[in-house]
C-alpha cells in the first residue's frame, strides 16, 4: 500500500475586529484645539475666578457694598481688608457686588450687539442689491457717530439705569458685527453647496439660518467674545463721566465716583481699575483662543 501522506495545514489566526473609532466631532476638536492655547487658557482660569468671586464673595464677605463700612478713606486693614471710599463704603465689598453688575452689563450688551449686527449683516449679504445698499448706508451712519458718545446721549435722555446703560451700550456697537456677517455671507452665498440647498428648494429663511449662518459662525463668536471686554469698557466709560446708575454698584461707578480722591484713597480707584483691567485681559485672551478652536486657517502650529 502506498503511504499517503497527510499535509497539515496551519491556518493563522483571524485578526482581531477592533470597534471602529468613532471620528471626533467639531466640537471636541475646536475644544481640544482651544486647550492647547495657553493664553485662552489662562484667560478661562481668570475669568471664571472672577465670576466666582462675585457669585460666591458675598458668602465668604458678608458686607453690603451700599452699607458704611467705616470712616471714609479708611487703608486697608483687618477691619475693610481694600480700604474704604469716599463715603466710608467697603471697597472689596464694591468689587464683589459690582463686579456681578460689570460682567452682566457685558454679557447682555455684547448679546444685543451681536443681535442687532447678524440680523443687519445677514439680510444686506444675502440679498444684496437696494437692501444691501440700504443697510450698508444704515451701518455706515452708526459706524461715523462716535459711540461713546452717542451712548452719552442715549443715557441723558433715558435715563442712568443699569438697563437703559446695557441697551445703550449694546446699541452703539452692532456695526463691526454687521459689517463682518456681510462679510461672510457675501462669501458663502454662492458657493455650491448653497446653490444645491436653493436649487432642492430651500426658502431664504432656511438657507439664512440654517445652512449660511452656522458656516459663518467662528468670526461672529470670536467678535461676540470680545464685544464683552469692549461692553465692559464702555460701561465704565460712563461711569467714569458721571453717567453710570448710582443705585447699583459697578466696577465702572467706583472709578467714577472716586476719581477725585486718587491722591487721598489710591486704594478706591487702583482696585476697581485693576478689576476692569483683569476682566477685559481675561475676555481677551479667550477671545484669542476661541479664534485659534474655530478658525483652522488661523490656528497656530503645535
Amino acid at each position: 500500500m502506498t503511504a499517503i501522506e497527510s499535509r497539515s495545514v496551519v491556518l493563522a489566526p483571524a485578526p482581531a475586529i477592533l470597534p471602529a473609532r468613532r471620528a471626533a466631532s467639531p466640537s471636541q476638536v475646536a475644544l481640544q484645539q482651544y486647550c492647547r492655547s495657553a493664553s485662552g487658557v489662562i484667560g478661562a482660569v481668570l475669568l471664571i475666578v472672577l465670576v466666582l468671586c462675585t457669585i460666591f464673595g458675598p458668602l465668604l464677605y458678608p458686607v453690603d457694598a451700599l452699607d458704611i463700612a467705616g470712616a471714609p478713606f479708611t487703608p486697608p486693614s483687618p477691619d475693610a481688608w481694600l480700604g474704604t471710599d469716599y463715603l466710608g463704603r467697603d471697597v472689596l465689598a464694591g468689587l464683589i457686588y459690582g463686579g456681578r453688575a460689570t460682567l452682566t452689563v457685558g454679557a447682555v450688551a455684547a448679546s444685543i450687539t451681536i443681535v442687532i449686527g447678524v440680523s443687519i449683516g445677514a439680510l444686506s449679504g444675502y440679498f444684496g442689491g437696494v437692501i444691501d445698499s440700504a443697510l450698508v448706508k444704515v451701518t455706515e451712519f452708526f459706524q461715523i457717530l462716535p459711540p461713546l458718545l452717542f451712548a452719552m446721549v442715549l443715557v441723558t435722555l433715558f435715563g442712568q439705569k443699569l438697563t437703559i446703560i446695557t441697551v445703550a451700550i449694546g446699541t452703539v456697537s452692532w456695526t463691526t458685527a454687521a459689517r463682518l456677517t456681510r462679510a461672510e455671507f457675501m462669501r458663502l452665498r454662492n458657493l455650491d453647496f448653497i446653490k444645491a440647498s436653493r436649487a432642492a428648494g430651500a426658502g431664504d429663511t432656511h438657507l439664512i439660518l440654517r445652512v449660511i449662518l452656522p458656516n459663518a459662525l467662528p468670526p461672529i463668536i470670536v467678535s461676540a467674545t470680545l464685544a464683552i471686554g469692549v461692553a465692559i469698557l464702555f460701561e465704565g466709560g460712563l461711569s467714569f463721566l458721571g453717567l453710570g446708575d448710582p443705585n447699583t454698584m459697578s466696577w465702572g461707578l467706583m472709578l467714577g465716583q472716586n476719581r477725585n480722591y486718587v491722591l487721598d484713597a489710591w486704594w478706591a480707584v487702583t482696585f476697581p481699575g485693576a478689576a476692569i483691567f483683569l476682566a477685559v485681559l481675561a475676555i481677551s485672551l479667550v477671545g484669542d483662543g476661541v479664534n485659534d478652536a474655530v478658525n483652522p486657517r488661523l490656528r497656530r502650529r503645535t
